[in-house]
């Protein structure tokens, strides 16, 4: 009898398909010829840390050992590929390699990947194609979750560890008291991607160099390893609990705003919180309502039900599924989750184009939601892309916020002339005005208001803002004070007529800088100590330490605390160089908006 001969694709390897067609007795006595363009593969993704390589390469010993029994002969043929060849890879040109050796050998051509399939048949080949082998059982991790287990985090030479609880009612716990060795978690987790290959419910969603980000059925799995991680390590997160609305405290009002006004919702939450768990109750209230629900996830592991479809980014890019969604018109979609500045831009794009938004979003408190927004947005859409803020906290609605934009004067100012676009933020159950976020100058603040402050949150940044602007246009050593609609600037005798300038033009043209008027008053006049006027250039801070400092040591202090010394020039300047450790303190405190005052020794 004639011997079979068989070219297996790289799939083919890595899904383990022609080990188990050679135990299953088809492939029993065949010739298998693995083309030197698969190994070249495999090699290469074995250098890059990937696990499919790895995975592949454990399948060829198996087929080295099975060639040792008699049970097949093994022949490694064809040219290596070129690196431009391997390179352009996913475009097929590896592939036509190995199509083009059974073709020369009259070969069975093997694979599992069904459009390689259909193109070797369309070149007249005879093909073979095994969907993946699905594994029968469940894979070893399973054992280490119960019904109160949320995650399981496995490292090499540490005890298996779980978080056992509710949503941000959880504490990490030891499953056992024998650690873990490397080759353990090797062995778990070459497990889940021979299985991530394999079975229909699974799918590896990642791979990059030391990572790999698999999801198996309602399992979220993160494997990572050398050089990304210091060791072998592997996160496995299992939603806990399926949730709706009534699960949560949310008010009549709130309900209401949900079905009929909000449109742009955010959902926020430090991790663990339960946020994608209310995305998901969320998104099933709308589905039950009659709307069409589409989800935005990277991986896709929301578990809600068959009715509401679940995308991932569209070859490689969210972007790309923002389009698609975008002519599918869907009711709502959930962004599950908004993280970098291009997913903030295409929530927003979606939601000025008429779509229902529901984001989730990592924050600490329910204002850093929104202010994630305001460096990536023009002030004036922020409350028609985001209209409703929903902080989850332990597992339920802990606040809301509404947005709402309007024109007036901030507030803690007084002058009329100061009107201008203002975002509201308030407490969606009381109304009470919470934050302002507003324009001024360049820079653009979100203001906690409150009643009873000797000096108001905006009076304090307002003060900040006109002083920087002040520091821009003005290269005389000055010191400002805020009262009420009217700016004091104390500047050195000497300094004032520069200040005012010839008929008064220098001091009209800050005022109209600054949006206020100023009121120019002798240095001696104002009470406390030497604050000074800070400048940066591209190399210096410059600290105008006034003329009394000339050719003489200065003490600078920060909130009057001493950080160094210097010297000034013969013109009362110190310049500082910003590569230096007291050049880091001054540019961190201007930052900050500390006070920066100097001594003349």
């Amino acid at each position: 009898m004639q011997q079979k001969v068989v070219v297996p694709d790289t799939s083919a390897i890595i899904n383990a398909v022609v080990s188990s067609l050679v135990e299953s007795g088809e492939l029993k006595g065949a010739k298998i010829i693995i083309h030197n363009a698969t190994m070249t593969e495999l090699e290469v993704q074995a250098n890059k840390k990937k696990d499919t390589g790895f995975v592949g390469l454990d399948e060829m010993k198996r087929l080295q050992q099975m060639a040792k029994d008699g049970k097949i002969t093994i022949e490694f043929a064809g040219r290596r590929p070129s690196p431009e060849e391997i390179r352009w890879g996913k475009f097929g040109m590896v592939d036509s390699l190995i199509r083009e050796l059974a073709r020369e050998r009259n070969a069975l051509f093997i694979t599992s990947d069904k459009v390689q399939a259909d193109v070797a048949a369309a070149y007249g080949l005879e093909v073979m194609y095994v969907a993946p082998i699905a594994v029968h059982g469940e894979p070893e991790f399973v054992k280490y979750f119960d019904g109160k287990t949320m995650s399981v985090h496995l490292r090499a030479n540490v005890p298996p560890m779980a978080k056992k609880g509710l949503p941000g009612r959880f504490k990490l716990v030891n499953i056992s008291d024998k650690p873990l060795s490397e080759e353990d978690v090797k062995r778990i987790a070459k497990e889940i991607v021979e299985r991530a290959s394999r079975e229909p419910n699974a799918y590896i969603e990642r791979e990059y160099e030391g990572a790999t980000v698999v999801q198996y059925k309602n399992y979220r799995i993160v494997i990572a390893h050398p050089p990304f991680s210091d060791a072998w390590e592997i996160t496995i997160v299992k939603p806990l609990v399926k949730t709706t609305l009534d699960d949560y405290s949310i008010s009549d009002k709130l309900l209401r705003r949900l079905e009929e006004k909000a449109e742009g919702i955010l959902i926020a939450g430090p991790p663990g919180s339960g946020k994608s768990t209310f995305a998901q109750a969320l998104a099933e209230f709308y589905a039950s309502k009659g709307k069409i629900v589409k989800t935005m996830e990277s991986p896709r592991d929301l578990q809600v039900d068959d009715t509401i479809s679940q995308y991932a980014p569209l070859e490689g890019d969210m972007e790309g599924t923002g389009d698609i969604l975008l002519l599918l018109r869907p009711d709502y979609t959930v962004f599950d989750e908004v993280r970098k500045t291009r997913d903030f831009e295409i929530f927003a794009d979606m939601r000025m184009a008429g779509v229902g938004m529901i984001g989730v979003v990592h924050a600490s408190t329910p204002i850093e939601a929104i202010q994630r927004f305001v460096r990536r947005l023009e002030l004036g859409i922020i409350p028609q892309v985001v209209d409703t803020v929903i902080f989850i906290e332990g597992g339920d609605v802990e606040k809301v916020y509404s947005l709402d934009l309007t024109v007036k004067v901030p507030t803690g100012m007084t002058d009329e002339d100061l009107a201008r676009p203002v975002v509201e933020v308030r407490d969606f159950e009381t109304g009470e005005l919470e934050f302002e976020i507003y324009t001024y100058g360049e820079e653009t603040f979100v203001v906690p208001v409150r009643e009873g402050e000797k000096k108001t949150p905006v009076e304090q940044h307002a003060e900040k803002a006109i002083r920087l602007e002040l520091e821009r246009l003005l290269d005389v050593p000055f010191k400002i004070e805020l009262k009420g609609n009217k700016v004091i600037l104390y500047a050195y005798p000497e300094d004032i007529p520069h200040i005012i300038g010839r008929k008064g033009t220098n001091i009209s043209s800050l005022e109209n800088a600054v949006g206020m008027s100023i009121d120019v008053r002798p240095m001696e006049e104002e009470k406390g100590s030497g604050r000074v006027s800070v400048k940066e250039t591209p190399k210096y801070f410059i600290i105008q330490a006034g003329k009394n400092a000339k050719n003489r040591f200065v003490k600078i202090l920060v909130d009057g605390e001493e950080v160094g010394y210097a010297k000034a020039n013969k013109k009362g300047v110190v310049k500082v160089k910003k590569n230096t450790e007291l050049g880091e303190i001054i540019k961190f405190a201007r930052r900050a908006g500390k006070r920066i005052e100097v001594e003349v020794q």
